[in-house]
């Protein structure tokens, strides 16, 4: 029954861009799950002329979608936001042809349904099962609730594209229109740690007891870490995003969530990034628990974990301890995504704690990423009020409880000592010493 409902459905990528109105609404899934056969389709039907005034909406857009229907010669005709800037689309910011919103993660499926009608979604899938059922694979996210509030759900089938469990199905029955397209899926990986992450690495292990459920960020950090974790026993995860470390900390023995205080025993995760070993991993897996974002990253389930420890990354702290995570020299580079959602969220996690690193200085040791007050309309990603332990390689701190002058201090004490001199003489001007 199921095949002969997949046959109607299958078209051509260019069939399928043909259900894409005029003046209509996309959403498309977000980095593996960039399908490219469809984004290139609409393209191409953009640029003939043949669609115009399309309004799309993606979130860490990678050259996928910056090469096709985010092309800057398409800028006439479609109307870009994006709910977090990738490297890839940061021109397309500051030149004005991309519209960032800025906005929590966990709050961007309910953007979606509290917002205008939505016309087409389009995701990359895994095959179809005996059942029915197609997977979202690498990216559950919004896209589930883009999916379903769609009026047109397109999907590109993947054979490269896992399939996992949790809440990751959509049934054919859902489905509009069907494109194949068995191509590897383009890897995300991050960049290999430096000597300073290692370094940062070996603290942050040390603040991490047995037991503790996981949540890691992006950047070259997390692998650093993972390093140095390989002596521990029964972590858990419970993270925005899943990577190949955490795999290599799973196959070593070193998580197995069977001290987790909800989904034991499962990899929970609302996005993967990661390189084709992953995914070979991650299919047909049972440990794989994909959930939409809003699930897994409300700070109130995220806080039902027990010794909940989430680990994320800084590009700069005042002090007076605002981070932020998502601005530098003017530019909106990235975006809040899921920092403080897990922040609060760990926080609030009997036992938890949230850890903030970063390197304590760039350019070669020339700028200090600690300053004595973000640069004038810097976006704060996490509020003072909110950091919790902050690492560099020159330390640890806990801001809790601290006052203004005793967090201030704290945190020059993380700073390269080249310019914790400079740092004294602005707190002093500050009156924060």
């Amino acid at each position: 029954m199921y095949t002969e409902e997949y046959k109607r459905k299958l078209v051509s990528p260019e069939q399928a861009a043909l259900a894409v109105p005029d003046g209509g609404t996309l959403i498309h899934g977000l980095t593996m799950a960039e399908p490219p056969a469809l984004l290139g389709a609409i393209a191409a039907r953009v640029a003939s002329g043949g669609l115009g005034e399309l309004t799309v909406y993606s979130l860490l857009p990678t050259e996928t979608a910056c090469k096709s229907i985010l092309a800057p010669e398409l800028a006439d005709q479609v109307r870009a936001y994006t709910w977090f800037v990738s490297a890839c689309d940061r021109d397309l910011v500051d030149e004005g042809v991309d519209d960032f919103i800025p906005c929590h993660f966990h709050q961007v499926p309910r953007l979606i349904e509290d917002g205008p009608p939505l016309d087409v979604c389009v995701t990359t899938v895994s095959a179809m099962d005996a059942h029915g059922f197609f997977s979202l694979g690498t990216a559950n996210d919004f896209t589930s609730t883009a999916a379903r509030k769609a009026h047109k759900l397109i999907l590109e089938v993947n054979h490269n594209m896992p399939r996992v469990f949790g809440q990751s199905h959509i049934h054919i029955s859902e489905v509009d229109l069907i494109v194949e397209n068995h191509v590897p899926v383009r890897p995300y990986l991050d960049a290999p740690p430096k000597e300073e992450d290692c370094i940062i690495g070996r603290k942050i292990a040390e603040m991490i007891p047995d037991g503790a459920t996981l949540q890691l960020g992006v950047g070259s950090l997390p692998g650093a870490l993972a390093e140095c974790l390989m002596d521990h026993k029964d972590l858990g995860i419970h993270t925005e995003l899943f990577s190949p470390v955490m795999v290599k900390l799973i196959k070593a023995g070193v998580v197995n969530g069977r001290r987790k205080s909800i989904h034991p025993h499962l990899h929970v995760y609302t996005v993967a990034q990661g390189g084709p070993d992953m995914l070979e991993f991650m299919h047909d897996n049972p440990a794989m628990a994909s959930f939409p974002v809003s699930y897994v990253n409300d700070p109130r389930v995220v806080a039902q974990n027990q010794r909940m420890i989430s680990v994320n990354c800084l590009l700069q702290v005042d002090l007076t301890g605002q981070c932020n995570a998502e601005f530098l020299a003017g530019h909106q580079i990235s975006g809040t995504g899921g920092q403080l959602d897990f922040v609060r969220g760990a926080y609030d996690s009997p036992g938890g704690m949230s850890i903030l690193a970063f390197r304590s200085t760039a350019r070669d040791g020339k700028i200090s990423r600690v300053v004595p007050r973000l640069e004038t309309g810097a976006a704060v990603t996490t509020p003072r009020m909110d950091a919790h332990f902050l690492v560099t390689e020159h330390g640890v701190v806990n801001l809790k409880g601290k006052s203004t002058k005793q967090r201030a201090q704290a945190i020059i004490a993380l700073a390269h000592p080249d310019h914790r001199d400079q740092l004294q003489r602005e707190a002093r001007r500050l009156h924060l010493a």
